[in-house]
């Protein structure tokens, strides 16, 4: 039996991911912070699944709440870190500023770190970290948000680094997704494919092994601009 861990699996990219994953035999652990999504979640996939309520601002709780999972589930091949919060940043607000560092950094890190010695150990294993789009350029209503996504892909890309001189088969995949209709979403602009849609083709990704997919794959095109077109034209737009 396939096993996965989804951390951040109560709404959205994770919670469609989970019953996508459910529909191809995986047994689930899944972490979030809200404890009755969660069970919810659980009595409607197919098959037994492990429940763990876990909140990345305290990562060191969060650590032995993984590590707990870990050994509860045993031989575990997948883990997804898809945790993550944003918040409009008109305001440059201390508190909502600390909480996206703290999640998104502080607690990614934790979880992706933790994920890595685990497959090291096992000999194998598949850590997939959900990024965005976002990580390819900034703008001053959201700097805080972007730069923590921009940590993330630079942290998978040292991460995979890190996977190949191991010598071990363990694969690094970074998911970069674009407008996903999700709760975190506060509008809907042009582009906003439904999640299904989105997380079909991060399991696609996940199957094949691969190490890094923008979702949906126009947004590779989208992101190749942002490093050739100047600084004005995207601060107009963006």
């Amino acid at each position: 039996m396939k096993k996965a861990i989804i951390i951040g699996a109560s709404s959205g990219i994770g919670y469609e991911l989970a019953i996508q994953l459910a529909a191809q035999d995986y047994q689930l652990g899944l972490m979030a912070r809200r404890q009755e999504r969660l069970e919810e979640l659980s009595a409607r996939l197919p098959g037994e699944h492990f429940v763990q309520i876990t909140d990345l601002l305290d990562a060191d709780k969060a650590r032995s709440q993984l590590a707990a999972l870990l050994e509860v589930m045993t031989d575990v091949d997948l883990i997804v870190v898809n945790s993550g919060v944003g918040a409009s940043e008109k305001n440059l607000d201390w508190v909502v500023e600390s909480e996206m560092i703290d999640v998104n950094v502080r607690g990614f890190t934790a979880m992706s770190m933790d994920a890595m010695n685990y497959f090291i150990l096992r000999g194998s294993g598949h850590l997939v970290g959900v990024s965005s789009l976002a990580a390819h350029f900034s703008t001053g209503l959201a700097l805080t948000y972007h730069g923590t996504k921009a940590y993330v892909s630079s942290y998978l890309n040292g991460m995979r680094s890190r996977a190949i001189h191991s010598k071990l088969p363990i694969t690094i995949t970074t998911v970069e997704p674009g407008f996903i209709d999700t709760p975190m979403l506060e509008n809907r602009p042009m582009g906003t494919v439904p999640v299904e849609k989105a997380v079909s083709q991060i399991v696609r990704a996940i199957n094949l092994k691969k190490n890094r997919v923008f979702i949906t794959r126009r947004w590779m095109i989208v992101a190749g601009l942002f490093y050739i077109l100047p600084n004005w034209v995207i601060r107009k737009f963006a």
